[in-house]
């Protein structure tokens, strides 16, 4: 056996006694470029207005390609924010009708822009799941996370998601996104959920399908955020490495499509620039579904974040 490439893979070695694999891929997720309103602490893709990187409309068509063969499974978009980009909706319509599950990562106040507004209903007719950021229920937490007056534009946000079903309905189901603040493991996402259900209800007559925690990942802003404390964060990440989440990692059941048509094992890879490994193929060019479910996953030490504690994904906690 050749020697492990870094701690992470050494741990994993350790207790399945070989390196991680991909087992299927039930989501294919795709990030749409780094163009976003907001300029979020915790961002790991660094996205920000300032951000220029989108998917082309070319790139869009080799995905619909290989989408249109593949049986059903879950289309993850994500970004930066999705709705800023210029052939979004097109690109939707095409994966609605070839009758795959569409979810859809908005942070829910490009929604209350007067070019965008009216999203949450073409959303609604496409029937797009969304999975929307509120990493608190308490304005001052979000506003330091997020920036000033997020935390009153999302209120807002959900309330018209609401209004038209979103979160009241089995049909259009909403979910929630929370991500610690400080350099910290997310509390159990159970009991966090129930707390959210209750505060936004009393508060603010708001209603939602689920809340998913995110542990914030020690690369890209976040990374800039943790400056000295990085060392202590990783101990924290590291300590806390749970083998119960190993079968569940996003990475073993997934594969991510850059904006640029390079594929990765997960987001949190693309933002680290480590895409998939060069035994197979590396772009959305040269898709291979039984090769790409097989092949085995690039990790790094940021990988600790996905198994510390509860464990950690894309679609929250694994265990």
């Amino acid at each position: 056996m050749s020697q492990m490439k870094n701690e992470f893979e050494q741990r994993v070695f350790d207790v399945i006694h070989h390196r991680l694999q991909c087992i299927d891929l039930q989501t294919i997720q795709i990030n749409l470029g780094f163009t976003c309103n907001q300029t979020c602490m915790h961002c790991h893709v660094k996205a920000s207005p300032h951000r220029k990187e989108q998917m082309n409309w070319k790139t869009m068509e080799l995905i619909l390609s290989v989408t249109e063969k593949l049986p059903s499974v879950c289309i993850d978009i994500t970004g930066g924010a999705p709705e800023l980009h210029p052939h979004i909706e097109k690109f939707l319509r095409s994966l609605v009708s070839q009758h795959h599950r569409i979810q859809l990562r908005t942070n829910l106040t490009i929604l209350l822009d007067p070019l965008y507004k009216h999203f949450p209903l073409l959303y609604k007719e496409l029937g797009v799941e969304l999975v929307a950021s509120l990493p608190c229920y308490l304005e001052e937490e979000v506003r330091l996370q997020r920036g000033k007056g997020v935390f009153e534009k999302s209120i807002e946000a959900l309330q018209v998601l609401n209004k038209i079903g979103y979160g009241t309905t089995e049909k259009l189901p909403l979910t929630l996104v929370f991500n610690p603040l400080e350099p910290v493991l997310p509390p159990e996402q159970k009991a966090l959920e129930n707390e959210y259900r209750k505060r936004l209800a009393e508060c603010y007559n708001i209603q939602f399908t689920r809340l998913i925690t995110l542990t914030n990942m020690p690369i890209g802003r976040f990374l800039d955020v943790l400056k000295d404390k990085k060392p202590e964060y990783m101990a924290l990440l590291k300590q806390s490495f749970n083998p119960q989440t190993l079968p569940s990692l996003m990475c073993r059941h997934q594969i991510n499509i850059g904006w640029d048509g390079i594929l990765y094992d997960c987001d949190f890879n693309l933002a680290a620039e480590l895409s998939v490994t060069s035994t197979v193929p590396r772009h959305i060019q040269q898709f291979d579904q039984s090769v790409l479910s097989t092949r085995e996953i690039l990790t790094g030490d940021h990988c600790f974040g996905c198994t510390a504690g509860h464990g950690s994904s894309c679609e929250g906690a694994l265990v």
